[in-house]
């Protein structure tokens, strides 16, 4: 039998999580430097899942296949094409930069405090999260993904509740309450979504007879499995509302902002830039392959459930006085974008969408993890309490100016490429959606850059006029981030070799073809 790849990839860092739990409460630092060298061997794990993978071969690739739960019908089955490659790089790069910029995140407060952070406990969460995002990306049986989509909840709720923002202006007691409310609303959404699911995950093994993606799909295009219009319709709905809240979609988005808002700053990226993932993934994934007709009869509504999203968050993104809160409407503006370019049913509009999926992930992380060494080194996360500090600490704003603008998706860096497939894929078939989508581009432009100017430009304000500037450690988490931003914006060929064939494959489930051009190229 062949080494397990997959199988490592995703036990490695569970693993990980145990032997940091199990780390001696006085050895801190131990757990935080075990924490870190298995997230690199996480990472390393990732490099030869994308070395071994061919675009030009199989659909799923590096498979594995074992009896679990027989009588049901369920599988322990996984399987990876370019996207979910793609996805699983992703996740194992941006791990280790969240374990180094929450180095000190969970360490103890103050002398005499009643609270005490369980160091261990943080960092093992991280890495069981990790474990439960790319064992989701690499299911292929819907049933054990279901398990991992709803068990990443767990951690997640921890993170939230357990390790809240110090920048908090109000007392301890009003502090955690908030966090608890954080934690609580983000835990009951995504419950609701994934009970809703669960009943369609039924259903589906009800009509289909097992959870195999595979077989299911390959049962529907050969006719051999026929689902009534409203059944397949039902069940669509069931798995799209779960990944919607996951995504999070508008108006299922209400969690976000109260979770990057409470969550300590490497939580916060691990939420938008690896868990809300999922979501978009799944989407292409099982919404898409297992219901195709079910996704065109819905593709109108969830285009303009999109676009509001993308105006929506970009309008509450201007008029935010804290920092997080406004990256996390930026991000739901964001995930409008990945939508629309999923269900624009074009070959561009849904490279983009996943070009932009891993482009996010990193121009998020950039730019919410300098956000945080600003915050931290302030105690506040209020644009009014900042002011000149590119005068005190350049490098600290420099970073964050090119977070900044890849938010914006300058050209350059590397979202401008993903956010042009989905604006080009969704102007070919929806020409009036797509111009009230690109608002967005210009509300980004104006939040964005409003924030630079308020807290970097300007007079130095007293309170950050001591301010230092990015430290060593800091400056490692950051440079592989900007590095990529710019590698990717220049030349963004190898994401998109490796997603494209994924990209057609779909499009060829969903039976749609690019549409040809309103006037015919002159010869």
């Amino acid at each position: 039998m062949s080494f397990p790849l997959l199988t490592a990839t995703a036990v490695l860092p569970a693993v990980g999580a145990v032997a940091t739990a199990a780390v001696p409460a006085a050895r801190r630092t131990a757990a935080k430097w075990l924490a870190l060298l298995v997230s690199l061997a996480t990472l390393a794990l990732a490099v030869v899942v994308l070395v071994r993978f061919d675009p030009g071969g199989a659909r799923y690739q590096l498979t594995e296949s074992h009896a679990w739960i027989s009588d049901f019908g369920v599988r322990y089955e996984l399987g990876v094409d370019g996207i979910a490659v793609a996805l699983i790089a992703l996740t194992a790069l941006l791990i280790p930069f969240i374990v180094l910029a929450g180095w000190h995140d969970a360490d103890p407060l103050e002398t005499g405090s009643k609270r005490w952070r369980p160091t261990q406990g943080f960092f093992a969460l991280i890495l069981g999260v990790e474990a439960m995002v790319i064992i989701s990306f690499e299911a292929t049986d819907v049933f054990l993904f279901y398990i991992f989509f709803e068990a990443m909840l767990i951690p997640m709720y921890f993170l939230i509740g357990g390790f809240g923002d110090r920048a908090h202006s109000g007392s301890d007691e009003n502090a955690a309450a908030q966090r608890s409310y954080a934690a609580v609303k983000f835990l009951l959404y995504n419950l609701v979504g994934g009970l809703i699911m669960l009943a369609a995950v039924i259903g589906l093994y009800v009509v289909a007879g097992n959870f195999s993606l595979a077989e299911i799909a390959q049962a529907r295009a050969n006719g051999s499995l026929h689902m009534a219009t409203s059944t397949e319709r039902w069940l669509f709905l069931g798995f799209f509302f779960a990944f919607a809240v996951k995504a999070p979609l508008w108006p299922l988005h209400t969690w976000l902002p109260n979770a990057m808002q409470e969550s300590t700053t490497p939580v916060a990226v691990l939420i938008t830039a690896v868990v809300d993932k999922v979501g978009t993934f799944a989407m292409l994934r099982f919404c898409l392959q297992l219901f195709p007709e079910a996704s065109k009869w819905a593709t109108p509504a969830i285009l303009v459930l999109a676009v509001i999203s993308i105006i929506y968050g970009a309008l509450l993104a201007v008029g935010q006085r804290d920092i997080k809160r406004l990256v996390a409407y930026a991000s739901i503006s964001h995930f409008g974008f990945i939508i629309l370019g999923i269900f624009a049913m074009t070959s561009q509009g849904q490279s983009g969408a996943t070009l932009y999926m891993v482009n996010h992930g990193i121009s998020t992380a950039a730019l919410m993890l300098v956000a945080g060494f600003l915050i931290s080194r302030r105690g506040s996360r209020l644009i009014a309490d900042y002011g000149g500090v590119q005068k005190v600490a350049p490098v600290l704003a420099g970073t964050f100016l090119i977070g900044g603008l890849a938010t914006l998706s300058l050209p350059g860096l590397a979202p401008f490429v993903s956010e042009f497939l989905v604006l080009v894929g969704t102007f070919a078939r929806y020409p009036a959606l797509g111009i009230i989508a690109t608002l967005g581009i210009v509300l980004a432009a104006l939040y964005t850059l409003v924030l630079y100017q308020r807290t970097m430009t300007g007079p130095v304000k007293p309170e950050v006029s001591a301010m230092p500037d990015l430290r060593a450690r800091e400056l490692l988490v950051v440079t592989p981030l900007i590095v990529l931003l710019i590698f990717l914006g220049v030349y963004p060929k190898p994401v998109t070799d490796i997603v494209n064939p994924a990209v057609k494959q779909t499009m060829s489930d969903v039976h749609k073809t690019d549409p040809k051009p309103a006037v015919e190229a002159a010869k």
